[in-house]
């Protein structure tokens, strides 16, 4: 298992009201990372990816079809985008090279999951993106020298 796997894991699932959970690369539109069990198709990463090329406020008023069921959008704009229906929901967070993906279903709570998802998608400046944010939260021993703090 992958380092970015075993954050998603502990960050996410680990809430205990996220389902599953990918890391998409944005410009290739294509899975990096996903918590065993979540496959996205071509057309899932594509829509996801779109509901953010889009007009935010076309992709709220149209939903989403994503992972063959449709989405009522409860948010959209330049970095979050937020989806449900009756089973559950699915959290999209943007950073400049990726789309941090999180799922929920019914009994787990939607607040939760946003939080959680927001909260690994952001990064504390002056990190450009999620993997170097990601790197420094993975290395945490600071044996050694050349990668300080």
């Amino acid at each position: 298992m992958s380092h970015l796997q075993n954050l998603l894991l502990d960050s996410l699932l680990g809430t205990k009201h996220v389902d599953s959970a990918a890391l998409i690369k944005l410009h290739e539109r294509s899975v990096c990372v996903a918590t065993p069990g979540f496959s996205l198709m071509p057309s899932d990463t594509r829509t996801l990816v779109n509901g953010f090329a889009k007009n935010p406020l076309k992709t709220r008023r149209e939903g989403l079809y994503f992972k063959e069921q449709d989405y009522k959008c409860v948010r959209a704009d330049d970095y979050s985008l937020y989806a449900k229906n009756d089973n559950g929901g699915v959290v999209v967070v943007k950073t400049q090279q990726y789309l941090l993906v999180a799922t929920y279903t019914e009994g787990m709570y939607p607040s939760v999951c946003v939080e959680a998802t927001e909260k690994l998608g952001k990064c504390p400046s002056p990190m450009p993106d999620f993997i170097p944010c990601v790197s420094g939260l993975l290395n945490t021993s600071n044996s050694d020298p050349t990668q300080a703090s």
